[in-house]
C-alpha cells in the first residue's frame, strides 16, 4: 500500500479509545502560579493547557516548554543572548559576538508594544514558568550530563533574539554573490543564468567597486549566522472555500518547511484560559502558537521572500578605522564592549561596531572598506514569529489584517479561514521602500543617497478575500497580483510546487481532508516531468547506455519513491544539467533549475544530456554499483537527525524520504539529501476542528529517554497524521499523562 492511500486511511480512522491511566499525581506546587493549572497530555505528546488566568497560562506554557526541552531551549537561549561560550567554550566567541552584534538597540517601549499590547507580561509569565522548572530542580537531561554544565535562568528579554528570525532571511549573501559573479562574468551572463523575477538589468550602483566585494570580508559572520537559503527554506499552504469542500467549510492545510532537526524545530501546544483557546505549533523558546487555530479562525504560512536587508559598503579613514565618510562629513562608528563568559571561568571582551546603517559586519582593514548590514531586525517588533500572538487573538478577518500588521519579519504568505466561512491572503512584513535601487546588489555608504525611505503601509501589501476561484495557495513562489506597483523582492523560490498545488485545486470540485492529507505527501516532481519532455525530442546515439536507459526513464510516472530507479538517475542527472548548459561552468552550477529546463526547451542540446548523463550512470555506478536495479532514489535521498550536542545515541536515521526539493512533499538539501522539508504537517478544518491532523516530526519532546522524542519519525516519513484535539472531551479520550501545577 501506497503511503499516500496509508494516511488516507488512518484519517478516516474513529480516535483512540481513552486510554487507561494511572491515578493522578500530586499536584507541583509553584512559586509564581495564581491558581491551579491542568495540563493534559495526549498520546502523540501534544500538552493541552488549562489555565484561570493568561499569566497562569502562559506561565504552565514556559514550563512545560522547560520539562519537554530544556536542553533544546537552553541552547536557543545562548546562541540568541552570546552566551554558548559559557557551556560550550572558546570556539563558540564569535557566534556570541554575532548574537549581541544583532541584538534589538532601540526603543523598548516599541519594542515590547509592536508584537500584542501585553508582549512584556506575557513573556514575564512564559520565562517565569521556565525558571519555575529549573529552580526547582527540575530534571537535567542526559545532553547537560554529558556536557557538564547547567541551564541558565531566563530574562523576558530572550524570546525577542533576532539571530533566529536572521537565519531565515539570506539577501545580504546573495548580495554579495551577485556582485562577484557581476564582476567576474559580466551582466549579460548573470542576466542570463541568474535572471531576476520580473527580469531587470542586473547593474549594480555607479559609484560602488565591485573589487571591494570579497566573499572573505563577511566569512567569520556568514560562518556565525548559518544562514539557509530561500530554496531550502520553502514552505507550502493552501486554503479551499466551502463551495470546494465536502463539509460546506473551508479547509486549511499548512507545512512550512526549515531545517530537519532533532529535536523537532516545531513544539505543538494548546492553550485554554478564559477568553483564550489556541492551538497550534510554535518554536518551543517562544510564547504562543505560530500558526494554527482557535475556535473562530485557522492561519497558516509561507515565507514571502521579501527583500529585508541591504548591504552597506562603508568608507573608512585612512587613519582610523572606526571613522567612516557618510553623506559629506566623517563620522566615528559607535563601539561597544561586551564581556563575555567562557566556559573554565575566564571571560574575553567583544566589540561590536555600528555606523548609521547597521552593525559592521566585517572588515577589510587593506582597502579601508566596512560591510554593514541595514535590516529590518533593527526596528521595534522583529523577533521572529511573535507577532502571531495577535494574529492567534483574532476571532473574524478585519481582526486578522490588524494582527498582521505586527507580524514584521519574516515576512510571510498568511492563509486564512474562518467558521464563518471565509478565507482569505495577506502578505506580512516590514517591507524597506528603495526608491533609487533595486536591492540585489551592496551599495556605497558614503554616498547618503541609498537609504531606505520608510516601509509600505501594511495595506498595500497583497491581500485577498474570499476569491471567485474558491482556492488560495502560496509556495514561497511571485505571489504579486498583474500590475501590483511595489517591489517585495526579485528573487522567489522556483514555482513548481505552486504551480502543482494550483493545478490540483482547480481540477477537483470538492476537497475532503483525506484529499488534501493526498495533497500534502504529493510526490510528482514536476521538473522531472518538464525534462521528461525534452527528453522526447531526444535520439541517444544507438548501442549507448543512454539509449538503453531511455525508455524507463520516459516511462515512469515522475513520482519521487524511494524504490525509484528512473527518480534517481533524473535527480542526479538534473543536478549536472547547468554546468553544462550554460558557460562558464562555475555560474551555471548556480542556475536555478527552471532556468535549466527553460533552456533546454528552446534547445535540447543533445551534447550536454549526453555527457551529463555519462557523467550521472558512473555516479550512480560508483555510489551503488553497476547494476540499475540498486539505484533506488531512496539509497541517495536519505535524512539523518544529527543531534547539536554532536552525541551520537541521540542521532535518529538514516531514513530513506520520498520526494525531493521541488515535490509538494519536500524534502531537499545540498548534494540531494533530505535535510530541509516539512517537518510539522497540519490540515484543518473550520466544519469541526476536532478533525483537524497533524504531524510534528520527529516527535514532541526534546528529551531522549521520553517516549515521544522521535516516536513520530516514522509516521511522518511515510504520509500518517494523527488527530490535532481540541475539544476537551476529545483531549480525555486520548489521554496519556496527566499533570497538575497549583501554587506553592
Amino acid at each position: 500500500m501506497g503511503y499516500a492511500r496509508l494516511a488516507a486511511l488512518l484519517l478516516a480512522l474513529p480516535l483512540a479509545l481513552p486510554l487507561a491511566l494511572p491515578l493522578a499525581a500530586e499536584p507541583v506546587r509553584l512559586s509564581g502560579l495564581r491558581a491551579r493549572v491542568e495540563v493534559l497530555r495526549d498520546q502523540w505528546g501534544i500538552p493541552h493547557i488549562y489555565a484561570q488566568n493568561q499569566d497562569d497560562l502562559y506561565f504552565a506554557q514556559g514550563y512545560m516548554a522547560a520539562r519537554d526541552r530544556l536542553w533544546q531551549i537552553d541552547l536557543w537561549r545562548r546562541a540568541g543572548s552570546g552566551k554558548l561560550s559559557a557551556a560550550l567554550g572558546p570556539a563558540y566567541l564569535e557566534r556570541d559576538r554575532t548574537a549581541l552584534l544583532l541584538r534589538f538597540r532601540g526603543d523598548w517601549k516599541a519594542e515590547w508594544t509592536s508584537y500584542a499590547p501585553d508582549t512584556y507580561q506575557i513573556a514575564r509569565a512564559f520565562t517565569n514558568g521556565i525558571n519555575a522548572y529549573i529552580q526547582q530542580g527540575g530534571r537535567r537531561t542526559r545532553e547537560f550530563q554529558q556536557l557538564g554544565y547547567e541551564p541558565g535562568l531566563w530574562q523576558p528579554e530572550d524570546v525577542l533574539s533576532r539571530v533566529a528570525v536572521f537565519s531565515m532571511m539570506a539577501n545580504v549573501l546573495h548580495e554579495v554573490t551577485r556582485a562577484r559573479q557581476l564582476d567576474a562574468f559580466g551582466p549579460a551572463a548573470l542576466e542570463r543564468v541568474r535572471p531576476t523575477d520580473p527580469p531587470i538589468p542586473q547593474r549594480p550602483a555607479p559609484e560602488l567597486n565591485l573589487k571591494d566585494i570579497t566573499r572573505g570580508a563577511i566569512a567569520d559572520f556568514d560562518d556565525a549566522t548559518d544562514p539557509v537559503s530561500l530554496e531550502a527554506q520553502g514552505s507550502n499552504n493552501w486554503v479551499v472555500s466551502g463551495k470546494r469542500s465536502t463539509t460546506g467549510k473551508p479547509l486549511l492545510a499548512s507545512d512550512p518547511h526549515r531545517a530537519l532537526q532533532i529535536p523537532s524545530l516545531r513544539r505543538t501546544i494548546h492553550l485554554v484560559a478564559p477568553g483564550i483557546n489556541q492551538i497550534g505549533a510554535g518554536e518551543p523558546a517562544l510564547p504562543g502558537i505560530a500558526l494554527g487555530h482557535n475556535e473562530s479562525i485557522g492561519f497558516g504560512f509561507t515565507i514571502t521572500g521579501t527583500d529585508q536587508q541591504d548591504l552597506y559598503v562603508e568608507q573608512l579613514s585612512p587613519s582610523n578605522l572606526d571613522d567612516y565618510f557618510h553623506a559629506g562629513v566623517w563620522k566615528r562608528m559607535t563601539v561597544e564592549r561586551h564581556t563575555v563568559e567562557v566556559k573554565g571561568g575566564r571571560t574575553e571582551t567583544v566589540e561590536c561596531r555600528y555606523t548609521v546603517h547597521g552593525p559592521v559586519i566585517g572588515l577589510d582593514p587593506t582597502r579601508r572598506r566596512a560591510y554593514v548590514l541595514r535590516w529590518v531586525g533593527a526596528e521595534p517588533g522583529t523577533a521572529g514569529y511573535l507577532g502571531a500572538l495577535s494574529l492567534a487573538r483574532a476571532q473574524t478577518w478585519p481582526q486578522f489584517l490588524a494582527a498582521a500588521a505586527r507580524f514584521k519579519a519574516p515576512a510571510e504568505n498568511l492563509l486564512y479561514a474562518d467558521t464563518a466561512g471565509n478565507i482569505g491572503f495577506a502578505v506580512a512584513g516590514l517591507t524597506p521602500i528603495r526608491k533609487n535601487w533595486n536591492g540585489l546588489f551592496p551599495v556605497p555608504g558614503h554616498t547618503g543617497t541609498y537609504e531606505w525611505a520608510g516601509f509600505l503601509d501594511p495595506a498595500q501589501l497583497p491581500r485577498t478575500l474570499n476569491p471567485r476561484e474558491g482556492f488560495l495557495a502560496t509556495a514561497n513562489d511571485n505571489i504579486l497580483p498583474p500590475g501590483y506597483p511595489h517591489i517585495l523582492s526579485y528573487e522567489w523560490a522556483p514555482p513548481f510546487r505552486a504551480h502543482r498545488i494550483r493545478a490540483q485545486l482547480a481540477a477537483r470540485r470538492q476537497w475532503s481532508l483525506e484529499d488534501f492529507a493526498r495533497l500534502q505527501t504529493d510526490i510528482v516532481s514536476p521538473p522531472a516531468k518538464r525534462f521528461q519532455a525534452i527528453l522526447k525530442r531526444w535520439n541517444p546515439r544507438p548501442q549507448t547506455r543512454a539509449r538503453e536507459i531511455l525508455p524507463a526513464l520516459l516511462a515512469w510516472d515522475g513520482r519521487m519513491t524511494v524504490d525509484s530507479m528512473p527518480a534517481a538517475v533524473i535527480a542526479v542527472w538534473m543536478s549536472k544539467l547547468g554546468a553544462e548548459v550554460f558557460r562558464p561552468a562555475n555560474l551555471g552550477a548556480r542556475a536555478r533549475l527552471d532556468t535549466v529546463l527553460q533552456a533546454l526547451e528552446a534547445n535540447p542540446n543533445p551534447a550536454a544530456l549526453e555527457k551529463t548523463l555519462a557523467a550521472t550512470l558512473a555516479e550512480l555506478s560508483q555510489k551503488l554499483g553497476p547494476q540499475p536495479q540498486n539505484w533506488r532514489w531512496g539509497a541517495i535521498h536519505l535524512l539523518y537527525l544529527a543531534h547539536p550536542s554532536r552525541l551520537k545515541p541521540f542521532d535518529r536515521g538514516p531514513l530513506p524520504l520520498p520526494g525531493d526539493a521541488n515535490t509538494i512533499n519536500a524534502a531537499g538539501g545540498a548534494n540531494l539529501r533530505a535535510t530541509h522539508g516539512a517537518s510539522f504537517r497540519m490540515l484543518l478544518d473550520t466544519a469541526n476542528w476536532d478533525r483537524s491532523r497533524m504531524t510534528n516530526a520527529p516527535g514532541e519532546s526534546g528529551d531522549p529517554d521520553s517516549p515521544h522524542y522521535s516516536d513520530l519519525l516514522t509516521d511522518w516519513a511515510n504520509g500518517v497524521y494523527h488527530p490535532l484535539l481540541f475539544t476537551r472531551a476529545a483531549v480525555e479520550a486520548n489521554l496519556s499523562e496527566r499533570i497538575a501545577l497549583a501554587p506553592r
